[in-house]
This record gives C-alpha cells, structure tokens and sequence, in this order.
C-alpha cells in the first residue's frame, strides 16, 4: 500500500519503496539454497581478488623491463609471468564456477515462484478471471519469470562483482599513491551513480507506460484471436486490425520517448567515465614525469582504469535492466496479492462422502454492490432427488450454480450442503463433491481420451471408455480415424454442440460426484439432440442429487420439484402438473413455450 511522506524527512520515492519490497520478497526464495549462495559469493570474491591482482603484477613486469633490453629477458623473474597467467586463469575459473554453484538457485527460484503464482490465480475468484484479460496476465507472468533470472544474474555477476572491484581499486590507490588518484575514482564513482539513477528513475514511467501499451495490445490481439468466428460472422476484420494498430501506434510512440531518453542516459555516462579518465592520466602522467611513480605504476593506474570503465560503462545499462526487472516482478508479485475473495476458513473441514442434500436458505446475493440478482431465495434439494430451476433469462439460475460452487460467497442467508454451511467447508472437498454439464462446455486443445479423462485424471482407459459409453459417445468415437486420440481443436471447436455436450455428460460421470448440476446443457441444441441428451441426462441424474438450471421446461418435465425464479425470487414450486394446475407463470411460460414449437415445426 503507498502512503504520502508524514514529515518533511527526507525519504525513498514510492517507486524505490516498492523495489525494496519486491528484493525483501525475492530474497527468500535464494536464502532457500544458502549453501549454494554462500559458496558463490566466496568464488565471486576470489574472481575478483586475482582480477585485480592481475594490474599489480603487470606493473612488477613493467618496472622490470624499464632497463636494457640485453637485461630483460635475465632481470624479470619466471615466477612473474606464471603468477600473471595464472592470475588471469584464475578470474575465469572462479567465475565460471560461481555460475556452476549458482544456476540452480536461479532455476530452482523461477520454478518455484512460477509455481506459486500459477496455483494462486486458480485459488482466485472468478470474479477476478472474469474482469482481468487473459493475454494481459500472461504476458505479465512471462516477464516476471524472465526478469527473475535478469535480476538475480545481473546483481550477482555483475553490480555486486564491479562494486567489490571499485572498492578494492579505491583502497589499492589509497595505499600506494597519493589520495587524489583515490579522490578522482570516488567523486566519479558518485557523479555516475547520481546521474544514472536520476535519468532512469525518470526513464523507468517511460518504460512503464510502454509496457502497458505493449500488455494491452498483445491482450487486444488475443482477445481477437480467441474470438476469431464472431470476427469472421460480422465481418469485422479491418476494424479489429485497426483497433490493433491503434494499440500498436501508441506503443510505438512510447517507445521512442523511451529510446530518445536512452540516449540522453548514455551520453551523460560516456562524458562523466571520459573525463574521469582523462583527469587520472594527467596526474599519473605528471607524477611520473616529475620521478614520483615509474612507467609500472602509470601502466597500473591505466590497467585499473580499463577494469573499471567497462563495467563502470555497463553499469547504467544493468542498473536500468534491474529496475525494469523489478518493474515486471512487481507486476507478477502483484498478481500473488490480488485478493482472494473466496477462500478457506481457518477451521475449514471436509465435506464427509456419501449422499447428501442441498439447501439455498435465504439466500441474497448480487455481482455488484448495486444491482441485487437473488432475493432470500429459499430452495431445497432432498439427497437423490432431482429438482429443476426455471424462469426467464436474467431471472438469476445459473448464479444459483456459482454459488453451490462457492465461485462467490453469499451476501445474506446461506448455502448448505449435508447440513453443512460451505462457507466451512474446504473448496477442495466441495468441488469433489460435484459435476456439473454446462451449457456452455470449453474442451481442451487435446485429444477426446485427455478431455473425458479430466473429470478424474487418474482414471483408466477403461473407466474412461465406460464413462463415453454412457454419455453414448462411442458410436461417434468409433467413426473417427483417430478414435479416442482425436484431437478436439481450442475450445472444442472440431466438435458439435451435441458432441461436446456428450463429452461434457461423460467427464461428469467420471468424476462420479454425488450432486450434479446440469446448467442449461441442452438450451443450445437442436430439438432432435435435445432431446437425446435429455435421456443421457436423466439417466446420469438417476441416483445423485441433481439441479437442473433450465430454460426449456420440456427438459425438466420429470424433474421431483420445479421452481419457478422471475427477477431473483422463488414465485412458484410445485410438479410439472401442479404448476399447470396453478395456472401460473409456469403455466404462462410453458403455454407460451409451445406457441414457439408450434409455429417451428410449420
């Protein structure tokens, strides 16, 4: 949560705020393997150690040779030159291993956090997937996974080492030269961290608007993609690419700001590191012109000058892919935070096995704060029996479905099923309990045997090929060349509604749930598969406690108990025959109902 600053102290911009936390988040995850970590800082810091001896030795090398040339080769040591390469080797080796120790950390990090992201957003509510684009979340968790390997291999390979480096150079001159070689390398030092993090602090709302730009258009895409046959039915080709371009000429703009400011960045890096450079050789160069260093040392100074302007260099570039890795693992953090609305009660327990029956008791509940859709909705369902909700669409049915799922929680009155509140049930035990044939069934894009199999994915072939030939799916099985490893297409596309419904009725009865709802599966079918359904219906109802949400009521004809919902209240319940007999708004829609038939079949 932001807060504004209390007092007039002096404290981290919110932006700084939040990097911290999400690093204090992140640490964690390494701290897990503080081996592995430890061991790597110590390779870290022997790399570090001979790649700055290495300027020290080179420079005995050079005061050797400052004699005649028939002397050189007799006056420098072998010792010097084999301590120089092997110094060199050194810096490699240690490096390389710090990387061997390291990578499973990394790795082991990424895999974790991905994990807990992923079972987080299907613990949230579906209020939550309903309102957030599916293209925009993906892309913000592939960032954030990817911007984890950036961060941790840029702090540690590279901020981390050239920050040890400064301060084994500063103390190097200290120690050997006079403190204005010290004095130049540090007030340098603090001009380029000041001016790099200014401009990218500036930079990263630039980085951030463009990564909106780009979630938002990749989202726009998929959202296209994904409804690629109402695009096709209306026709609408050029204005979804238009729409597209629009979000893709934004970014474009964005981006450019980004890359002008980038420039600006870089140019300010490069002056600051040429001066500095400049300055250091003029002091070396008058101190060894006035005999107070030798050729070795002047060599040194310039070594540590080339070790240093290339990291020192490259340390603006890390410092801005560091920030904007934090920027897109805040995001993904973000996503770790978003609020569960409906979770388990501390003292939450399983739903005990067996039959069991389902009670709305004055039940209140609406989407919105300000648009109530059920009111003290009172229903009971007896344990193996079937009762069936109808009314007019709108009239809150299929919201009686979410609710025994515990999609959301009830705002008055409560749901109980066996007696028991769900909102002291495990969500887990819950769902367990039931199956439900949707009006609208989505498949995976994979094979019939995977999507029947989902309903209980450690079921057999055989228990599959059972459940199929009750759904009555294996006639149509059979024709395919593929049979059961045909694949469905995204979203099941391949197939046709009453296939998919098939599908749909075989996954719920092998899941073998104990209450099924069937939530105006047939509504979208012609009347000769309606009707075929309906028999596998009723036949997979027979023996479960059954809801059956429908819109049709030649579907719920043998149902044991009908209500009647209009605007979110229970107005009638009784038998098909009893509500004819009532002469009420049952009757009134199944006479209506029949006109339609009527005048379909002429």
């Amino acid at each position: 949560m932001r807060h504004g600053r209390a007092t007039a102290l002096p404290g981290p911009e919110p932006s700084e705020r939040r990097d911290w936390q999400t690093l204090k988040e992140l640490l964690p995850y390494l701290w897990a393997y503080k081996v592995r970590v430890l061991i790597a800082l110590g390779c870290l810091l022997a790399a570090k150690g001979a790649n700055v001896s290495v300027p020290i030795i080179f420079k005995q090398v050079i005061d050797r040779l400052d004699i005649t040339r028939d002397q050189a080769v007799i006056v420098v040591p072998a010792a010097l030159l084999l301590a120089y390469g092997a110094l060199r080797f050194s810096t490699s080796m240690f490096t390389e291993l710090r990387e061997i120790v390291f990578v499973r950390v990394t790795q082991q990090a990424v895999r974790r956090i991905s994990l807990q992201v992923f079972e987080h957003l299907h613990a949230l509510s579906l209020r939550f997937h309903l309102e957030r684009q599916t293209g925009g979340l993906t892309r913000d968790i592939e960032r954030g996974t990817r911007s984890i390997g950036s961060l941790i291999s840029y702090t540690l390979y590279s901020i981390l080492p050239t920050l040890i480096e400064i301060g084994l150079v500063i103390g190097i001159l200290l120690y050997n030269y006079d403190a204005v070689f010290a004095l130049i390398t540090g007030t340098a030092l603090a001009l380029y961290i000041t001016f790099t993090v200014k401009v990218t602090n500036w930079r990263t709302a630039l980085r951030r608007q463009a990564n909106e730009l780009d979630s938002a258009a990749n989202a726009q895409a998929i959202d296209s993609l994904i409804n690629f046959e109402t695009v096709k039915y209306f026709n609408n080709e050029a204005f979804e690419a238009r729409r597209y371009d629009t979000q893709l000429q934004a970014w474009i703009g964005a981006q450019i700001r980004n890359q002008n400011s980038l420039a600006a960045l870089n140019t300010g890096q490069a002056l600051i590191i040429a001066i500095t450079v400049t300055l250091m050789m003029w002091q070396a160069s008058s101190r060894v012109a006035s005999g107070e260093m030798t050729l070795g040392d002047i060599v040194m100074v310039n070594a540590f000058m080339l070790q240093l302007y290339i990291p020192l260099n490259f340390l603006g570039v890390l410092y801005r892919e560091i920030r904007q890795a934090l920027t897109d693992i805040e995001r993904m953090f973000g996503l770790l935070h978003a609020h569960r609305e409906v979770a388990d009660a501390p003292d939450a327990r399983e739903l005990p096995a067996g039959m069991m029956d389902v009670r709305f008791e004055a039940v209140d509940f609406g989407y919105d704060a300000r648009r109530q859709i059920l009111f003290g909705v009172d229903i009971e369902i007896p344990a193996g029996r079937t009762v069936a909700v109808v009314g007019h669409s709108g009239s809150g049915k299929s919201t009686l479905a979410r609710l025994l799922y515990r999609f959301y929680d009830v705002q008055g009155g409560a749901v109980k099923v066996g007696g028991h509140d769900i909102r002291q049930l495990t969500q887990a035990s819950l769902r367990a309990a039931i199956g439900i044939v949707p009006q609208d069934t989505v498949l995976f894009n994979d094979s019939l045997l995977y999507n029947i199999q989902y309903g209980r994915p450690e079921a057999s072939r055989e228990e599959v090929e059972a459940a199929a030939r009750a759904a009555q799916l294996t006639d149509f099985i059979a024709r395919l060349p593929d049979g059961y490893e045909t694949r469905v297409g995204e979203r099941g596309l391949k197939l046709s509604g009453g296939e998919k419904q098939r599908v749909a009725i075989a996954r719920a009865l092998l899941k073998n749930p104990s209450i099924l709802i069937f939530d105006e599966a047939t509504s979208a079918l012609d009347s000769k598969t309606e009707k075929a359904i309906q028999a596998q219906i009723d036949q997979a109802a027979e023996g479960r406690t059954a809801l059956v949400i429908a819109h049709r009521l030649s579907t719920v004809m043998k149902a044991d108990r009908i209500i009647v919902l209009d605007e979110g209240r229970v107005v009638e319940r009784g038998t098909h025959p009893e509500l004819l007999a009532a002469g009420g708004a049952y009757a009134q829609m199944w006479t209506l109902q029949q006109q339609e038939e009527a005048k379909d079949a002429e």
